[in-house]
């Protein structure tokens, strides 16, 4: 089997180290000491970098004008984005452009891709559902009077990732038959409200209450996997943003042990503190190994002895235990340089237990996997 990455992926990861390179993770207030959001908005800047290095359409086809690139491309260029902790709706942005492509009307992406692809608009979806614990398609009911042709939207959904600064939300709602429908809500509109919720890394979130949310049929994408497979990919996303950051402080702990002295050797040298940075290492490796057979299956709806949402649970296991293990240890192996609010290393660790708390415990991962191992007999 050949595990290397294509030419066309290793230019994207390039092309991200260029554009994430020169990024500053401490460039805004630290959460530790703002009691509310730290920006207002996110960083456009980098955003108008990203765009011009074409990363914003990497997914997209070339009519659209994208580079046609697959899910494990993006995973790559969002593990580099990680790293530098970089303040853009990347994911939901390029996952939601995705969905319209895949499923949407031809109207829907005459008015959103082109423009998406470009950074004009900004795309993100609501996958936290009411509480953050049930399915978020439950969140939303969405009926159709069939009298104008127009879909009714009523529900709230929690933790929406940049929904004050988006121009279009993707919302999952379930219909009275039990299918579940894509709103693509277009930000603001009559009957929509955000509230500000502040996340573990400081950034504002959005409440979405929808009351009686009018949209045209064109705007609502009815095949019957498109959640799916838009969740499947904002969650193998999430994934490969928990190993990157993981990578960058598993590096800045060897740096600081490397040059940190005790007894007149560096610490790095001891056994207890080379054993515990080595079951980092592990984690880690696990991490990424995980994380590239769910981006595969996702990417080519290859066949196994499991549904993809197999791999994809045994991704977000490794993700969510992996990161906090890895920030859990860097602090304790800085010592106390590492609660130092002029240190970036705070920073990580509270995008780690943000990352942490989108995956969702271990445990419900593990009770997924056993559902379907018992679903699906192995041999």
């Amino acid at each position: 089997m050949d595990f290397t990455f294509t030419e066309e992926q290793q230019a994207a990861v390039e092309a991200a180290k260029a554009v994430f390179g020169p990024v500053a993770p401490d460039s805004v207030p630290s959460p530790a000491l703002t009691s509310g959001a730290i920006a207002d908005d996110f960083d456009r800047t980098l955003w108008a970098k990203l765009a011009d290095a074409d990363l914003l359409s990497i997914l997209l086809a070339p009519e659209h004008g994208g580079a046609g690139l697959d899910a494990i491309a993006l995973c790559l260029v969002l593990r580099e984005s990680a790293k530098a902790l970089a303040r853009v709706p990347l994911l939901e942005h390029t996952a939601t452009a995705v969905a319209v492509q895949t499923y949407g009307s031809d109207e829907l992406k005459k008015q959103i891709l082109p423009r998406a692809a470009l950074g004009e608009l900004v795309l993100t979806a609501a996958s936290a559902g009411r509480t953050g614990h049930a399915p978020a398609q439950l969140a939303v009911s969405a009926r159709r009077d069939m009298d104008t042709d127009t879909w009714i939207l009523d529900g709230t959904q929690t933790g929406v990732p940049w929904a004050h600064n988006a121009d279009h939300i993707a919302v999952p709602a379930h219909t009275p038959q039990g299918r579940t429908v894509i709103a693509v809500l277009p930000h603001p509109h009559e009957g929509l409200s955000l509230a500000e919720q502040i996340s573990t890394t400081g950034e504002r979130l959005g409440e979405l209450h929808l009351d009686s949310v009018r949209l045209d049929a064109h705007q609502i994408i009815e095949t019957d996997e498109s959640w799916d497979r838009l969740h499947q990919l904002l969650t193998t996303g999430t994934c490969a943003l928990a190993l990157g950051l993981g990578e960058r402080v598993l590096q800045m702990t060897g740096d600081y042990t490397s040059k940190r002295e005790q007894f007149g050797y560096p610490v790095a040298t001891f056994q207890a503190v080379a054993v515990q940075a080595a079951d980092r290492y592990i984690d880690l490796r696990a991490m990424e190994a995980t994380l590239w057979q769910a981006a595969w299956r996702i990417s080519t709806q290859a066949g196994g002895a499991l549904p993809a949402a197999g791999d994809i649970a045994v991704a977000k296991i490794w993700a969510s235990e992996g990161v906090r293990r890895v920030v859990q240890t860097a602090q304790h192996l800085h010592g106390g340089f590492g609660a130092d609010t002029d240190y970036p290393l705070h920073r990580y660790h509270a995008w780690a237990k943000q990352l942490e708390l989108s995956l969702g415990p271990a445990a419900a991962h593990e009770e997924t996997l056993g559902d379907l191992l018992a679903a699906h007999p192995l041999g």
